[in-house]
């Protein structure tokens, strides 16, 4: 069984050491895989299709259990799945947001500065009662974006996020998602595969083969993959 510390003391919003999953077919996914991400971070994902994103993503989400390494992460988490259908489940904005607070029993008062709050922080507070089915992919993803904020979550995990969205929707979002880690001491990791993204990021890191292959400054990964595109 792989090791998941806890430790109160870990400088880090999150540390991956040499995850390794496979698939109940063999078929290997995340091979020796490491990464950290320090507290107040954006961070992007990158990889070709099958690197094994998505796959650290829900590892670190709690969806996938691996076969061995270790892992942290400083919870609470808020998941933010690519297609936001799949996790929004009341019928208007502001009963979906207060929907995951059920489990915190608080007062109801409680539970209406949370939702206001998260919902005035992705610009969504005049919609609070727009039905979910009438709002586009980028505000079901806001949506999405203020349930985790409303249960006070630390970092967000957000898996592909903008892959269903109009180009003028996307940068939106990922604009609204930096500006929300920088606000609010927020940790985020970002799966995308789109190098326009990296622009709004602090760091990012190269899924290759299951493991991390490169990391660092973002523009210089952006260059290094346009290269390779181009070549």
């Amino acid at each position: 069984m792989p090791d998941n510390p806890v430790a109160a003391t870990n400088p880090d919003a999150i540390r991956v050491t040499d995850l390794q999953f496979q698939w109940p077919s063999g078929q290997p996914v995340l091979q020796g895989c490491s990464l950290t991400v320090q507290p107040g971070e954006f961070c992007m994902l990158l990889g070709d299709n099958g690197s094994g994103k998505s796959t650290l993503l829900k590892i670190l989400g709690g969806l996938l259990q691996p076969q061995a390494g270790s892992w942290f992460i400083e919870k609470p988490v808020g998941f933010v799945f690519q297609n936001p259908d799949h996790q929004l489940v009341m019928p208007t904005v502001g009963a979906d947001v207060a929907f995951g607070l059920v489990d915190e029993h608080l007062p109801l008062a409680d539970i209406r500065n949370r939702v206001d709050d998260a919902l005035a922080a992705i610009n969504l507070l005049a919609l609070k009662r727009r039905p979910i089915y009438a709002l586009s992919g980028g505000q079901k993803q806001r949506v999405a974006i203020a349930g985790a904020i409303a249960r006070h979550c630390h970092v967000l995990l957000l898996d592909e996020p903008t892959a269903l969205l109009d180009p003028d929707s996307q940068i939106d979002l990922v604009k609204r998602v930096r500006d929300l880690v920088k606000e609010r001491g927020l940790t985020a990791l970002w799966v995308t595969h789109r190098l326009v993204e990296l622009n709004y990021c602090d760091r990012a890191f190269l899924l290759r083969d299951g493991r991390v292959s490169d990391e660092g400054d973002p523009e210089r990964l952006k260059h290094l993959l346009q290269g390779n595109h181009a070549a």
